[in-house]
């Protein structure tokens, strides 16, 4: 009963996204994200030393799951992506726009955050990028309406 939608109608929210990867000894690890989709790919932060960032490396096949969740409204969306990540020098940039989606223009930026936390141009900054291989959507948005209803609506 589950209905599909458009990936773009989560993509470009200010959501998290939960990075599933494996240790060496393959035990499951999940870390929540900011993201950015950009050029066919999502894009998450880390360093040259972040855990994910060595998981990632040692094996690059990982998931990101990014749920739009509103109980008032009835929404449930869910959105896989799966694939080989791989992990990229940061792009300041890139960074910038991903900061943007979530602190909104950068005159609005907490100062502290960007130099104790964000650090933009910190050397060993990375980005793990993601071009999916296969991409899965569920919307189960009618848990409350009843499928007729769901949103975004289905297509057809």
């Amino acid at each position: 009963m589950a209905q599909s939608f458009d990936p773009m109608d989560v993509l470009t929210q200010p959501l998290m996204a939960n990075l599933a990867t494996v240790t060496q000894d393959g035990a499951p690890r999940n870390a929540p994200m900011w993201f950015l989709w950009e050029d066919d790919a999502i894009w998450l932060l880390g360093s040259a030393d972040a855990s994910s960032v060595r998981r990632i490396e040692a094996d690059p096949r990982c998931a990101v799951e990014i749920v739009q969740y509103d109980n008032p409204r009835g929404i449930l969306l869910h959105l896989g992506l799966r694939g080989r990540a791989t992990v990229r020098p940061m792009s300041p940039p890139l960074f910038r726009r991903l900061l943007h989606k979530y602190l909104g223009p950068e005159p609005q930026w907490n100062p502290w955050f960007i130099e104790n936390v964000a650090k933009i141009d910190d050397p060993t900054g990375r980005l793990i990028r993601l071009a999916p291989t296969s991409t899965f959507t569920n919307n189960v948005s009618y848990f409350k309406s009843g499928p007729d209803l769901a949103w975004p609506p289905a297509p057809g």
